[in-house]
């Protein structure tokens, strides 16, 4: 297949670019290299993606017109994975221009190219976010989402509403994908499990919100990967009136961890014991993450299979193996 995955410098394109590669695919890579978190840690992942004689890779800006029509104009592709995004909740209380062009603007270019070159399927990446405080669980997609609780969420839940719009104005096929709270190597440095490992490391204390009352269905990034592929290759085969319309699907691991637990496994990987400064819930997080995946399993056969305990030693083997020749690259 000849796939267009954007964000390929990110943690989540940067797995998908490899599984894509390593069963055949060939990917064009595009990515802005934004400083939200030190670009080194992109550079070094499209480093060892550009060794694959099946890989290409642009620097781009979404939500430049003209850039993402180059992009299209470039290849004749079977799928559009778009992963693409401003990342994270706090960071949108000081930067909320970045959430709109990256995912705003940025996400309606992308549908732009698709239309205009007749995609056969485009893949967008959503959130577990758009779901806010909702208190009831496990989280369906059938479940009202119309509180987000972040500009973040605001965004991702836009994208869901504008891809519907797409769908059915064009009769396009699109899948949006519902991701909850994804670890693993090469993971983001503003997510927790990293944040966490960091301080651990260096001896530091670690910020522990609500105090502590916190649950996420943390999935790891290879299972996340599987789901992803397994919807991009859905739409094989069908004719395009029974491929088009647009469908959504949560990817999590259905197994919410308690905050505490994800720190013992750390500590448990590193020999050490945190040191915890317990603070109040902050502006746009919220309780529990919890997924609903029967649909997923369902339709797509998604089935999640790597344990919290594995996860995280994975990730803390990883994280120990690429600071050990480099100087630590923190956010922005």
């Amino acid at each position: 297949m000849n796939t267009l995955v954007t964000g390929a410098a990110g943690f989540i394109g940067y797995h998908l670019c490899e599984r894509l590669l390593a069963r055949g695919d060939r990917v064009l890579g595009v990515d802005n290299f934004s400083n939200y978190y030190d670009p080194a840690l992109k550079r070094d992942r499209v480093a060892r993606l550009a060794g694959h004689d099946a890989f290409d890779f642009r620097a781009a800006e979404l939500a430049d017109r003209a850039a993402v029509g180059e992009l299209f104009d470039a290849g004749d592709f079977d799928v559009v994975y778009h992963l693409a995004a401003q990342a994270g909740v706090r960071y949108s209380l000081k930067n909320p221009h970045a959430y709109v062009e990256s995912n705003l603007v940025g996400f309606v270019n992308v549908l732009e190219g698709c239309r205009g070159h007749g995609a056969p399927h485009l893949v967008y990446a959503s959130s577990s976010s758009v779901y806010g405080a909702n208190e009831k669980v496990p989280f369906s997609v059938e479940d009202p989402v119309e509180q987000p609780v972040s500009l973040y969420a605001a965004t991702k839940r836009s994208n869901e509403l504008i891809a519907f719009s797409y769908a059915q104005m064009y009769e396009m096929p699109i899948t949006g994908l519902r991701l909850f709270t994804v670890y693993g190597p090469w993971g983001r440095p503003d997510m927790a499990l990293y944040r966490f490992t960091n301080a651990m490391t260096r001896g530091e204390p670690i910020d522990v919100y609500n105090f502590g009352r916190m649950r996420r269905d943390f999935t790891y990034v290879d299972d996340i990967v599987s789901g992803v592929v397994l919807a991009g290759d859905a739409s094989r085969g069908r004719e395009p009136s029974d491929a088009a319309g647009h469908r959504l699907y949560n990817l999590g691991n259905n197994q919410p961890v308690e905050l505490g637990r994800l720190i013992e496994l750390i500590e448990a990987a590193l020999g050490v014991t945190a040191q915890k400064r317990m603070l109040p819930m902050q502006t746009g997080d919220v309780v529990e993450t919890y997924a609903d995946i029967d649909l997923s399993t369902e339709q797509l056969g998604y089935r999640p299979t790597t344990s919290i305990e594995t996860g995280v030693e994975r990730f803390v083997e990883w994280y120990r193996s690429y600071y050990a020749d480099r100087p630590h690259k923190a956010l922005a």
